[in-house]
């Protein structure tokens, strides 16, 4: 299988890092040479956060190249304005329509762009645009759009519900399994 590439892209505090782990992890099992690579921006102070994932028969490097993503999951979409670049030609977006002031809009010296999502899609890619924070809060956190956006994800993914739902309880402390288990499933059944 020729390796596939995944570009996981938040801001800090978001929960990308756990959600690129549970993804590596899935396709570890899954019988995939896996790398997972976490490169930071101030993720503390809340900014850029992203995390490349990539899987096949054999991986030489971590890194994805402009152009090579088969899939974005983005937590924020003016991150997912950002990284549109890194998307191969009929490569597949997933993405929270939450949008969260970067620094420079707080400053007052930028604006938040408008329209994004309309943007994007005008740029012809595939775009799958959701609000995962209201889906998180229905699940019972907001601290649950890593996971709302992983079940929007594996809708893509060949990989049985039970085998992410099995790597979920391996990776999610017991107490906030219920609510994890709940946004997965409103990600992965999301009908926009």
């Amino acid at each position: 299988m020729e390796t596939k590439n995944i570009i996981i892209v938040g801001v800090g505090g978001q929960g990308s890092l756990l959600a690129s782990k549970i993804l590596g992890d899935l396709l570890l099992r899954e019988g995939y040479d896996v790398k997972v690579s976490e490169v930071h921006g101030m993720s503390q102070r809340g900014g850029s956060v992203i995390t490349y994932v990539r899987f096949g028969d054999r991986v030489y490097s971590p890194v994805v190249d402009k152009g090579q993503a088969d899939f974005i999951v983005s937590f924020e979409l003016l991150e997912t304005a950002r990284h549109l670049p890194c998307l191969k030609e009929g490569g597949q977006i997933v993405t929270n329509t939450q949008q969260i002031d970067p620094m420079p809009v707080i400053t007052g010296a930028a604006e938040y762009p408008e329209q994004l999502v309309e943007k994007i899609r005008a740029k012809g890619v595939k775009l799958d645009a959701m609000d995962c924070l209201s889906l998180a809060r229905e699940a019972g956190s907001v601290k649950a759009v890593n996971i709302v956006l992983l079940g929007r994800l594996s809708h893509y993914f060949d990989i049985p519900e039970e085998k992410w739902q099995a790597v979920l309880t391996d990776n999610v402390p017991p107490k906030f399994l219920e609510i994890n288990r709940k946004a997965f499933e409103l990600g992965r059944n999301y009908q926009g």
